[in-house]
């Protein structure tokens, strides 16, 4: 793959540049690509921290999908939808998306490989047919796509904000205003690499909106829609406006989630609705993930002390 960078590149670091050309390729992999001498200007290797030029020629070369290694598990799905083209599961809280160093089964890849047989990689990546992701404990709607073009074109609409995601989110408290927007920039925090933070600068830009469903005493169930995809971006953002997700271990309180009539064990964040444009037919298509259990049985409690 071939890229000019115009003049308002200028200055960008190379990584961060690529990857926002790249959308279904992740910066840690580009800045894997650099190191390994893949992506080159003038045929000369660079750095990822090298700087973009005005008319700059850059060369990548992505190597193909690494040869799968991931054993095929028989793992029960909820499959929302299916074609030759994509899938569309109801992913359950607790179900990692895909594997990782340390934890190569029982995750979502894994129960894939053995409901299809013709899932995509993409990148040299061992992530067949994932376009996007929801945490390990956030339940709800999830496409895959099947093939590479189906997945090509998923990455460039929710690259380009297409893609409409509605979650369902129970709090702690009441947001006030009652609907809002949220606009940040989310990063790793400055304190600690492992949780993602609100940031002055070097972050990148977040939007969440939200608007409250029902209020009880203590807590309001909110519907919240993203427009964009940053990690654990609505969990960081309800608990900057001082509203956390109830069950939030990471990023709430447990001492709050004691106080609730039923003490969630784990973040009642559920993906209810995604829609976008089918990669073939040119369709509008849109599919809604039904509450889960523990959700249901959160808010009835709730209902009945209010």
């Amino acid at each position: 793959m071939r890229f000019t960078a115009d003049s308002e590149s200028a200055g960008s670091r190379i990584d961060v540049w690529l990857t926002s050309k790249l959308p279904e390729i992740s910066r840690s992999r580009v800045q894997a690509l650099l190191k390994a001498g893949n992506v080159t200007v003038d045929g000369r290797s660079v750095r990822a921290h090298s700087k973009v030029t005005a008319g700059m020629e850059i060369e990548l070369l992505v190597p193909p999908p690494a040869e799968l290694e991931i054993k095929a598990e028989e793992i029960p799905l909820d499959v929302l939808h299916e074609d030759s083209d994509l899938i569309v599961v109801n992913k359950p809280a607790g179900l990692v998306v895909h594997p990782a160093p340390g934890h190569d089964s029982g995750t979502l890849v894994n129960a894939l490989l053995y409901h299809c047989s013709d899932l995509a990689g993409l990148g040299g990546e061992l992530r067949p047919g994932i376009v996007h992701r929801l945490d390990k404990d956030t339940s709800g709607v999830l496409v895959v796509a099947k093939t590479d073009p189906a997945m090509l074109s998923l990455c460039g609409q929710f690259h380009d904000r297409l893609v409409k995601k509605e979650y369902l989110a129970l709090v702690h408290g009441v947001p006030s205003p009652r609907q809002g927007t949220i606009e940040t920039q989310i990063g790793r925090s400055w304190h600690n690499r492992k949780r993602m933070a609100v940031l002055t600068r070097n972050g990148r830009e977040a939007i969440t909106s939200y608007e409250v469903e029902e209020t009880y005493e203590i807590a309001s169930l909110l519907r919240v829609r993203i427009a964009t995809g940053r990690t654990h971006q609505i969990r960081v953002h309800m608990t900057h406006i001082g509203c956390p997700v109830a069950g939030d271990n990471f990023y709430g309180r447990s001492s709050k989630d004691k106080c609730l009539p039923v003490v969630p064990e784990r973040q009642l964040l559920h993906a209810e609705f995604l829609s976008f444009t089918h990669p073939v037919t040119g369709k509008e298509v849109s599919f809604t993930a039904p509450w889960p259990t523990d959700l249901t049985q959160a808010v009835e409690a709730l209902r009945s002390d209010s």
